[in-house]
């Protein structure tokens, strides 16, 4: 069988969330299917496996793409994988897999920042019904999420008739702390500063902590939301490393007490992943996806509340050496060649599914 795996969302330069599990699930796919990559820049083949064959198809924001299928018709696919669920499919002759990531933009009609105005305008639209949702995904023959608690609010609003997988997301390996090297009274947060995400209670527990707590920011950040932040904290208190490379992320994991987020709402939580995979323990809002990801390695707390987040973090502390520990095994259930293998099942199922329907 020949696959298409859409590598159109690879960002160029650095990942984001679905670039990062596209180029995971790519790098690790089993080998009883050739594998195709489809790519509308040959810039996204660096943050790729090589050694595989590739193709170039128009970028997802073409406005042909609804019709894209024709392009793709003509590379004798015999599936194709995409990891997002706006994937054109009108006229194919190939199984299609969509990806639906999570349900937030739902809940939070704020689209990302980064967009043009037409597209963010797009976003709003799409978003204000369930109707396109399920348009899109019942166009496709399977359906691929990346956690269960997203794949039961697909149940829960009957998004598809179609076959769901969850292939969770996870994080590349990395070094492990070391735990003779102690650990600074610091807390890390890995995101963007979105109002769902609620990095205003992070800073704000930060004097209920103590003066000598800091709070390292890693993502790129506007001058709004840099003061905004710190008004609320005490002077020198957020260290703002506007936009970190993966070696400073990952060094300052390693001398951190804890990651944290007080995010409302998401999809997944790679920051958790990676975090507990080098031995970090971390602090998170009390929501679904988080105990899924943390189980009991993890400390929880109320979003709303800064003396809450003060709480965790000082209980991590008081179980700082144990809670390492099971975070580097709770890390371990989350591995893209796991991954991988779920989503090329989920090919052959809906290749399977596809041509019992048409026979």
């Amino acid at each position: 069988m020949r696959i298409g795996i859409d590598c159109r969302y690879v960002r160029i330069g650095r990942h984001d969330g679905i670039s990062r599990f596209t180029a995971g699930i790519a790098a690790h796919l089993p080998d009883r299917h050739d594998a195709v990559l489809l790519v509308h820049d040959e810039r996204q083949l660096e943050s790729l496996p090589s050694g595989l064959p590739w193709e170039l198809v128009p970028a997802p924001t073409d406005v042909g793409e609804p019709f894209v299928a024709r392009v793709v018709n003509r590379l004798g696919l015999d599936a194709v994988f995409s990891p997002m669920q706006t994937m054109g499919s009108r006229g194919r002759r190939y199984a299609l897999v969509l990806t639906l990531h999570d349900l937030i933009y739902y809940r939070n009609r704020t689209p990302p920042r980064e967009f043009s105005w037409p597209i963010r305008l797009g976003w709003r639209l799409f978003h204000l019904s369930w109707a396109p949702q399920r348009f899109l995904l019942d166009g496709a023959d399977g359906v691929v999420t990346v956690s269960r608690t997203t794949a039961g609010l697909i149940a829960e609003h009957r998004l598809t008739k179609r076959a769901v997988t969850v292939a969770y997301n996870a994080a590349d390996p990395a070094e492990p702390r070391d735990p003779a090297a102690g650990r600074q009274r610091s807390l890390v947060y890995m995101g963007s500063y979105m109002p769902y995400k609620n990095v205003e209670t992070l800073a704000a527990a930060l004097p209920l902590l103590g003066p000598d707590w800091t709070l390292h920011c890693m993502s790129r950040v506007s001058d709004a939301d840099r003061r905004r932040l710190e008004r609320l904290a005490p002077a020198g208190s957020i260290v703002w490393h506007d936009g970190a490379s993966d070696e400073e992320y990952l060094a300052t994991l390693r001398s951190a007490t804890a990651l944290v987020t007080a995010s409302r709402d998401e999809g997944f939580g790679i920051p958790l992943v990676e975090a507990m995979g080098v031995g970090t323990p971390v602090a998170v809002s009390d929501i679904p996806i988080f105990r899924e990801i943390g189980g009991d390695a993890a400390e929880y707390f109320d979003p709303s509340s800064p003396a809450a987040v003060a709480a965790a973090v000082r209980r991590l502390e008081d179980r700082w050496d144990t809670a390492s520990a099971a975070s580097r095994e709770r890390a371990a259930r989350f591995r893209w060649a796991d991954s991988a293998e779920q989503v090329v099942q989920a090919v052959e199922r809906a290749v399977a599914d596809r041509a019992r329907r048409r026979g």
